[in-house]
This record gives structure tokens, C-alpha cells and sequence, in this order.
């Protein structure tokens, strides 16, 4: 099932940057793969790697870009600050200690991981963000697993609102009262899990269409995904699925395929309600 395809394209931020619509997630990919499978992904056309400080994989993240023989300008790297270090001082120590790690003279986008509302601590970590983004040590500040009612407190309390939120969505959970949430105030939905830890592939339904168009059921997903509008980040564990995640821009899924697909929406989650922790 390969077959020539266009690049992902750069969906604009409402800072004024661009985003690589399809991305290499990094979760869970060992140390000891991570610099190769990402080097794997910019061979095979991907611009964007998202890692974290939680991933415990940033230096090799690094390593892969300063590695590859692309200019940095070409390549948008994103981590994320950890929950145990959600506060001002602490999110600012601990964006010293990924750039040590990535050793990079910049970040494309950094993002607070989990809101953790039981420590109350996330308005002074987007704080820390915003002077980040300000001293021009990070393009671009966005949050990850927050509700709605989170980024509205953001907004309120600091004027300022994320460019990018980093959710759990697939077929499963498509977060469509939160995409809306977005689109109106200028924020651009990430991905995160998109094939429902590969779970969601086991649907028949997905089988049929993945027959219909003459591609894996992951691409039907991923396409999905791309057709929403939103930036999306599947993980891989090897050069050929790697390469086939991001072979989804050369076909179309009709109406008749997304109101199928709407079907599969149960609510499940894979992680954590954000509201949890």
C-alpha cells in the first residue's frame, strides 16, 4: 500500500507561525530508538517531532535534528513542561532543563502537559509560558489535556490564550464540543492518541473503508484526522509504519465515509479526564 504523496502542509497559529498538520509523536519510543525513528521521520518527510519532558527523550530528539541536513527552520520541535513542575519558577527551570537536553537554540512550541487542577498551579506555569514566548526562547505557547473551562481561566485571568491544545481524540472521543470551543477562539487542535492507542483499528468499519480506498485502517483514521482540521501526531515503531502515517494526503474520504465514522463515538477515553488529577 504505498503510494506518492503530498507532504503535510503548515496550518497557520494565531501568533502568526505554522504548524506541520501531521507530526512524529515520541511518547512511549525508547531512548535508544528515539534519535533514529526520528531521524526515520524527516527521511520520510515529516517536519514536526513532539516530544516532553516526561517522554525522557529529549536529548536524543535533539541529537535527530542536529543530525538531520535539513536547516533548523525547517524542522518544528514541540515539548512540554510536566506536572510536577506546573508553577512559575518551576516551569522556567524546567524549560531550561529540556533546551539543556534538546540543546537547541530554540523551541517551536512548548506546552504545559496536564493542568492539574488539585494544585491549582497552571494559570502561574502559562504565566511562565507567556515570558518565554515574550524573551523569544519559544515561538509559540499552547497548553495539552486542558478542558475548556481551564483555557477559559487562562484567558481571563491573563489575556492570553494558547495557540495550541493538545488533547486525547479519536473516532472514539472526537471532542467536537472542544474543536468548536477552539475554532472560536483562534485555538488549533492537536491530537494526541489518534488511533485510540491502536485500539480503534480492530472496527470493521474501519476495515471496509480501509478496502474502500486501498489503504491500512490506520490511514483512514489518520485522514479523518486531517479532514477535521486538526494537527495530529501518531507514534510509530518502525521506518515503514512511519513512513505510512504520513502517506495520507493523496485521497479523500467522502461524506458518506465521515458520517460513518461518526458513528464509532463512544466517549471512551485511553488516559486520564483531565479534570482527575
Amino acid at each position: 500500500m504505498s503510494h506518492q504523496s503530498p507532504a503535510a502542509p503548515h496550518l497557520p497559529l494565531a501568533d502568526g507561525s505554522f504548524i506541520p498538520q501531521l507530526g512524529y509523536g515520541l511518547y512511549k519510543v525508547p531512548t535508544t530508538d528515539a534519535a533514529r525513528l526520528s531521524l526515520d521521520a524527516i527521511a520520510a518527510g515529516y517536519r514536526h517531532l513532539d516530544t516532553a519532558a516526561f517522554y525522557g527523550n529529549e536529548r536524543e530528539v535533539g541529537e535527530a535534528v542536529r543530525a538531520s541536513s535539513l536547516p533548523r527552520d525547517e524542522l518544528f520541535v514541540t515539548s512540554k513542561v510536566w506536572k510536577d513542575d506546573n508553577g512559575f519558577d518551576s516551569a522556567l527551570r524546567a524549560f531550561d532543563e529540556s533546551m539543556r537536553l534538546l540543546a537547541l537554540d530554540r523551541l517551536d512550541l512548548y506546552l504545559i502537559h496536564w493542568p492539574v487542577p488539585s494544585t491549582d498551579r497552571y494559570v502561574d506555569t502559562w504565566r511562565a509560558l507567556v515570558r518565554l514566548r515574550d524573551e523569544g526562547r519559544v515561538r509559540s505557547v499552547g497548553v495539552s489535556n486542558f478542558h475548556a473551562h481551564h483555557i477559559e481561566r487562562l484567558i481571563d485571568e491573563t489575556g492570553e490564550a494558547p495557540v495550541v491544545n493538545q488533547v486525547e481524540l479519536h473516532p472514539w472521543l472526537p471532542q467536537t464540543a472542544l474543536r468548536e470551543f477552539h475554532a472560536a477562539r483562534g485555538i488549533r487542535t492537536e491530537a494526541w492518541s489518534p488511533l485510540a492507542r491502536g485500539r480503534v483499528l480492530g472496527t470493521p468499519l474501519l476495515d471496509d473503508l480501509a478496502a474502500k480506498h486501498r489503504r491500512t485502517p490506520a490511514q483512514i483514521v489518520l485522514r479523518w484526522h486531517v479532514q477535521l482540521g486538526n494537527v495530529v501526531i501518531p507514534k510509530a515503531s518502525s521506518a515503514e509504519r512511519i513512513r505510512q502515517n504520513l502517506d495520507v494526503f493523496g485521497f479523500e474520504l467522502d461524506a458518506d465515509d465521515l458520517a460513518a465514522i461518526a458513528t464509532l463515538e463512544t466517549g471512551e477515553r485511553t488516559g486520564r479526564d483531565p479534570d482527575d488529577d
